[in-house]
């Protein structure tokens, strides 16, 4: 005989008391065997940090132990690149599968009432298609793509939870007035001061006169929860902190924010800014280690891929040499503002200490985590999973990566292979000629080597009109 809701008290206490634990062991049975299958990803991305910046990727003076030990367990990839060279966009890429020249979103633009342009409905995000496979999916960070109420409302392009910055301006705060959870402010006990209606920032932008709680330490706390709420069934948590990116509605020499310069505090012999940006990268670390030591805490390293990149390349130039040996830096679509670090660990699964040269970007990430989760990704996308570089497998490769960049005059660039195009100038332009680099023997972009190669010129001048569609809101050329 079925039971109905009313009928509850006609089953004696004992009764009632086995069916719940019958069904309750059922239900964890059927997500650990679910979860054998779909392993948990947790997607960690830094805001503007360097290539160079982690010691595993070449950086010499600031200390990384968890992020090199990330890379000790896993794989570096060290030709990935971000989905652009700004934020919004980039992560836009992240999340849908589409470059720059057919995403929903190519630029940091502003809207209404306030916040970043909002990706559509229309728009299918990994999240959404994680979703749909039964994982649990929570965003801890900055989202940058669309506010509450709005089409690219976060709870509205697939995660269950929410918890940080809807937008990329109030985001610039470490200390700021309020957070979001799930649609609705969270006030903290910091105090701030807004910038005025005619700023920029359409007064949205602040820093902190009273600082008592640092946005990051509570989106971390919060992520650690979601980890520890959804252990026994398979989840994503996308973990956009906002570490290096600087507030530049602060106080001036006030910009770069951080608690504590921690290990930092005695390197006299830096500048001030080096060091304090020296300590965010240390807070960013620790951040790293508190999740992998969670996961190992719950036995749950195993069962679980650990990803960690950087949304764009470092956003300044300093003794530090945050990109390396890469020319430019954010908002350049030069080397220095696209490559970025990418670290992936799957103990078990995914060999210690090795590294892939496999060509990569972040519209890559949305077929990897769906092969990652047993389920077919959609075809209309631009990105390949690398998966197959992951586990060893054999790697299908791209004929070309595309950006489009549409700030300071518009520019794209094409990788295909060892060679590099860039073209600048291109809204008063629209013919420019594409400077061409080769990165096998100059990595840096040094020498531009297009009238030595017409034909490498013809042929990606041919990608730069192939690879886009046109986008009423995204104009390319007057």
């Amino acid at each position: 005989m079925a039971i109905g809701p009313f009928d509850r008290e006609l089953i004696p206490m004992n009764t009632r008391t086995v069916l719940f634990y019958t069904a309750l062991v059922f239900f964890q049975a059927g997500c650990l065997k679910h979860e054998a299958v779909k392993p948990n990803i947790i997607f960690i991305m830094a805001d503007d940090m360097g290539y160079a910046d982690p010691g595993c990727f070449g950086g010499k003076k600031i200390f990384t132990p968890n992020i090199d030990r990330l890379a000790a367990e896993g794989m570096m990839f060290t030709q990935h690149y971000a989905g652009t060279s700004v934020c919004a966009p980039s992560r836009c890429v992240l999340m849908t599968g589409l470059h720059t020249g057919h995403a929903a979103s190519r630029g940091n633009l502003e809207a209404e009432p306030y916040g970043q342009f909002p990706i559509p409905d229309s728009s299918l995000t990994v999240a959404e298609l994680l979703k749909q496979a039964g994982y649990a999916t929570g965003l801890f960070g900055k989202w940058g793509l669309g506010v509450e109420n709005t089409s690219g409302d976060p709870q509205r392009q697939g995660f269950d939870e929410f918890f940080g910055y809807y937008c990329q301006v109030h985001a610039h705060n470490s200390w700021p007035e309020y957070l979001y959870r799930n649609g609705k402010k969270e006030y903290l006990g910091n105090e701030v001061v807004y910038m005025p209606e005619d700023h920029w920032s359409r007064g949205l932008g602040s820093y902190a006169i009273k600082k008592v709680d640092y946005s990051n330490d509570l989106i971390v706390d919060a992520a650690e929860d979601f980890i520890r709420q959804h252990k026994d069934c398979p989840f994503f948590l996308y973990l956009p902190v906002t570490i290096p990116h600087n507030n530049g509605e602060a106080p001036s020499g006030k910009t770069l924010e951080i608690p504590e310069p921690g290990r930092y505090a005695d390197s006299s012999a830096w500048p001030e800014e080096d060091r304090v940006y020296a300590a965010m990268i240390a807070h960013l670390d620790d951040y790293v280690g508190r999740i992998t030591s969670l996961l190992d805490s719950l036995d749950m390293e195993g069962r679980t891929v650990v990803f960690f990149t950087s949304d764009n390349g470092g956003f300044r130039e300093s003794d530090l040499k945050h990109n390396g040996i890469f020319r430019g830096i954010k908002r350049d679509l030069y080397e220095g503002g696209i490559r970025v670090p990418l670290i992936a660990r799957w103990p078990g699964h995914i060999q210690a200490g090795t590294r892939s040269e496999h060509i990569s970007a972040f519209q890559d990430f949305l077929p990897t985590a769906c092969d990652l989760a047993g389920i077919k990704s959609p075809a209309a996308i631009d990105g390949i999973s690398y998966m197959p570089a992951l586990t060893g497998g054999e790697q299908p490769v791209h004929e070309y990566l595309y950006w489009e960049f549409h700030e300071m005059g518009k520019k794209q660039a094409v990788r295909m292979g060892r060679w590099k195009a860039v073209r600048l100038n291109i809204y008063e332009d629209p013919g420019a000629a594409p400077e061409i680099y080769d990165l096998e023997s100059d990595p840096s972009e040094h020498t531009d080597i297009a009238t030595d190669h017409p034909e490498i010129v013809r042929e990606m001048e041919r990608i730069m009109q192939v690879a886009r569609t046109d986008d009423p809101n995204w104009p390319l050329f007057r």
